[in-house]
């Protein structure tokens, strides 16, 4: 087919290891091997889409590169038969926008193991609303209903509630009966805390660590983390006996925690990684997403922008102060 053209964030390495972001013209042909190429309708903006704009090698290796790695869109040809073109199809994670082109240009070619068919209860918005954070979430939450963490066992925590995953976990868990205590650093945040259903909030002040103990009062029947370090510490201390905790963030790397929480209340630890999560259980938990635990806020949980209002987007996520999703429109 002949090339396209087409409208895309492109980001490149200048002087003095400054990264540049600007909105250029690119075709089909300068995209990288695949079987799907895709045209994209939406994508949505995650946390390694601001590494991988500011520069951050242990996301991005090589630039000019352009950012996104979720998209939803339009099958224009498939090279292995595993998608029509018209299919419409959702892409997350794996390698996009990381080292691949990504979701934050108007086309993609990527492996077709990538794709996923938009289950018939989501919108291509919807599923972009989601996006990674939602992906994430909903392992999370899948990880504490398998481990047999119901809502009559008690209060769920959820920390960086404020965030991408971190509202998505809320809403879900909320959504599916469960009392839940939002934990979140910056102010402002109360308003959408408990539009997403929060029982309760924390601020990072009642929910710091208090190193020299190394267990806390047992509060919660079960911990969503999307922080790391000495948040997800206090969870790990705050859980009951039996009780699991999921752990997806690195904002604070290092775990400054005791063995207690796990040898004195058998508290269990889960990883939880979307990126190269097994294709059949991102089946199963779209599905799950797109059907029972739909929450009835989800269109409305996101803002819409144009490749144009990224750059702004960028610095609020930077200093923490977004809130919410931020779906990206493809024009």
């Amino acid at each position: 087919m002949k090339p396209e053209k087409f409208k895309a964030l492109v980001v490149r390495e200048g002087a003095d290891n400054a990264f540049v972001r600007s909105i250029e013209e690119r075709t089909t042909a300068e995209l990288p091997a695949g079987e799907l190429l895709v045209e994209v309708r939406y994508s949505s903006l995650n946390h390694k889409d601001m590494l991988s704009a500011t520069g951050n090698r242990g996301v991005t290796k090589n630039y000019p590169h352009t950012p996104g790695i979720d998209a939803a869109g339009v099958v224009v040809s498939c090279g292995d038969g595993a998608f029509k073109p018209g299919d419409e199809v959702i892409v997350t994670s794996y390698d996009l926008g990381m080292n691949t082109s990504g979701g934050f240009g108007r086309y993609i070619r990527v492996p077709s193991a990538w794709a996923l068919p938009r289950p018939a209860e989501l919108s291509l918005r919807e599923a972009m609303v989601y996006g990674t954070a939602g992906l994430t979430a909903g392992l999370s939450v899948h990880r504490l209903l398998g481990w047999g963490v119901t809502p009559g066992r008690g209060d769920i925590l959820v920390t960086g509630a404020a965030g991408g995953v971190g509202s998505m976990a809320l809403s879900i868990l909320s959504h599916l009966g469960f009392s839940v205590v939002a934990l979140q650093g910056g102010a402002g945040a109360d308003d959408h805390l408990k539009k997403c259903g929060a029982k309760s909030i924390l601020s990072a002040h009642e929910g710091a660590d208090q190193p020299s103990r190394p267990l806390l009062k047992d509060r919660y029947a079960g911990c969503i983390d999307t922080v790391g370090g000495s948040v997800l510490a206090f969870g790990l201390k705050s859980v009951v006996a039996g009780g699991a905790v999921t752990c997806c963030g690195n904002i604070m790397p290092e775990l400054p925690v005791t063995v207690y929480p796990f040898i004195l209340r058998g508290v269990s630890l889960f990883g939880i990684d979307s990126q190269n999560c097994p294709m059949d259980l991102r089946r199963e938990v779209w599905g799950l997403l797109a059907g029972a635990w739909k929450f009835p806020w989800l269109a409305d949980l996101a803002s819409d922008i144009t490749l144009g209002g990224l750059e702004e987007k960028f610095t609020a996520m930077k200093a923490g102060t977004l809130k919410g999703r931020t779906v990206v429109v493809l024009e």
